[in-house]
């Protein structure tokens, strides 16, 4: 599959309570051109992950929305799309959204310690849209096993595109859902709920990088 078949895809599926920003178009937060705006920027990512040639993924559980949803990169937020494309070679990645910059505290931690270690990744979701209560699309649950069934195909097209040498779950039940993957998984705890630091230490001690002094997106983690 290629990446343009990829997005193709995953722009094409449709599931209840569930929010696809590579199709959906919120109607408070979105320009008109939203949804083409993150497929552009997931084709972007993808493509230069693949001319990087990255040996590695980051996988967490589910899009959140303050993050994904609105940026169509998944564990980024609006703040950290520009070191996003820089990590990847100088890749150009847009705002889909409009009114202020949001932030999303799990994305602040991933992208301090992708400053730190300073190689890029491909990251993914073991489930690939934003799902949501019923009647509150600003909220995030964890996927459901049918949904995640649903879309697993996607995640092993792009596993076979990326071919990846190690796998990083992100929390554990990413850890539990990517099981049957044969690609080589790790894990380490998710940074939410007071894993910040076990994520932090966890991800330097996998890539055997020292510890940095505090960043711009540790800044705005103890800020928020």
């Amino acid at each position: 599959m290629t990446p343009s078949i990829f997005v193709e895809t995953l722009s094409s599926m449709r599931l209840p309570n569930v929010f696809n920003p590579w199709a959906d178009r919120c109607a408070i937060h979105d320009r008109s051109d939203a949804a083409r705006t993150r497929r552009a920027n997931l084709l972007a990512m993808i493509e230069a992950a693949l001319d990087e040639r990255v040996e590695t993924m980051w996988i967490a559980r589910d899009l959140g929305y303050r993050g994904g949803r609105r940026t169509g990169v998944p564990l980024t937020d609006e703040v950290h799309l520009d070191d996003a494309g820089q990590l990847l070679g100088g890749v150009e990645l847009e705002r889909a959204t409009t009114g202020p910059i949001v932030a999303e505290r799990t994305a602040a931690v991933v992208w301090q310690v992708l400053t730190d270690i300073g190689l890029p990744v491909m990251l993914w979701n073991v489930f690939p849209f934003h799902p949501h209560e019923r009647d509150d699309p600003m909220s995030n649950r964890c996927h459901t096993r049918s949904e995640r069934e649903a879309t697993w195909p996607i995640l092993q097209a792009l596993i076979e595109m990326v071919r990846p040498k190690t796998v990083v779950a992100i929390g554990r039940d990413a850890h539990m859902a990517l099981a049957e993957l044969t690609v080589p998984v790790i894990c380490v705890r998710h940074p939410s709920y007071g894993g910040q630091r076990e994520f932090i230490d966890g991800m330097h001690d996998h890539y055997r990088v020292a510890r940095r002094g505090r960043t711009r997106g540790q800044l705005e983690l103890d800020v928020a």
